[in-house]
């Protein structure tokens, strides 16, 4: 295949083996892991866990990503479109309220094949870094339930140096909007899962308020209340080699996560707040090939 799927439009062939794309990653699909996750937010992850299956490679260049042996490394095991949907039954077997999958964004013409003969019994998540086209997310139309974007900035030089992706604020605003025409308001059942609807997700970097507060208030702005629900992430542990970037080779400050939840408070987002005890590199899932 010549990918088109993300923002990049870099035309890479993908064949069945090689990626040679900002993905660096085949036309099959790669898997790092495929288990279940209590760590999501509380409708999704619910009492029994989200059936998480995590692809490898990423269409974004984050300097502080903590998944970065799949994201970057590569690390991974190529699967079957038949292997792929055996791995989703066995987590709903094992109780999955829902199938979760993660950083699919390169890997959206393999959902789109998945689900298009296979309705599974519970809702389907697509938890991606928000760098998306909406034209991709068209073709996924009526199999994905749920959206579970990033939205990591709104300035194009903060996302082209944490990111390297300076048309990453224009890209995500465009998919979160598909997103959320896509699947309407949030709607849980009587447990108060979420069965259908568009999480944003924004996680606090050191220093950076100020893009906090800006995603927050596009989001107030964007989308009339009820409509979504808005995820407030203080996880942030310093990762890698931050040399190049030494204002996030830091954890956060109480006073920067206690001043972006009381922001959120005050404008009336609803949604969640974590708290600034996970950040701990321990609520990184091991990538070892788990259910693959």
């Amino acid at each position: 295949m010549i990918c088109a799927l993300c923002p990049r439009g870099c035309g890479a062939e993908r064949t069945e083996t090689a990626g040679r794309g900002y993905c660096r990653m085949p036309e099959r699909p790669v898997l790092a892991r495929a288990a279940l996750h209590l760590w999501e937010e509380p409708p999704i992850s619910g009492t029994r866990g989200s059936g998480t299956v995590f692809f490898s490679g990423c269409s974004l260049g984050c300097v502080f990503c903590q998944n970065e042996k799949i994201s970057h490394e590569g690390f991974g095991k190529a699967v079957s479109l038949e292997r792929l949907r055996e791995i989703c039954v066995t987590l709903i077997a094992q109780g999955a309220h829902n199938l979760n999958f993660v950083n699919p964004t390169h890997y959206a013409h393999v959902l789109s094949a998945l689900l298009e003969d296979w309705r599974p019994p519970v809702p389907v998540v697509f938890n991606t870094g928000g760098y998306d086209k909406a034209d991709t997310l068209r073709t996924l139309e009526g199999k994905i339930d749920i959206y579970l974007p990033d939205l990591k900035y709104l300035d194009g030089d903060r996302a082209g140096r944490y990111s390297a992706a300076p048309n990453y604020p224009e890209a995500a605003r465009e998919a979160i909007r598909e997103m959320v025409h896509q699947t309407g308001p949030c709607r849980f059942d009587d447990d108060g899962l979420l069965l259908r609807g568009t999480i944003i997700r924004h996680l606090i970097l050191p220093g950076q308020l100020n893009q906090a507060k800006a995603v927050m208030d596009w989001t107030a702005r964007e989308f009339p209340a009820g409509t979504v629900l808005f995820s407030l992430m203080s996880q942030y542990t310093p990762w890698g080699n931050l040399s190049a970037v030494p204002e996030l080779d830091r954890r956060l400050r109480p006073g920067e996560v206690r001043t972006a939840q009381e922001y959120m408070k005050n404008l009336g987002l609803p949604g969640f707040v974590q708290e600034r005890t996970s950040a701990r590199e321990e609520y990184t899932p091991p990538f070892d090939l788990t259910g693959i």
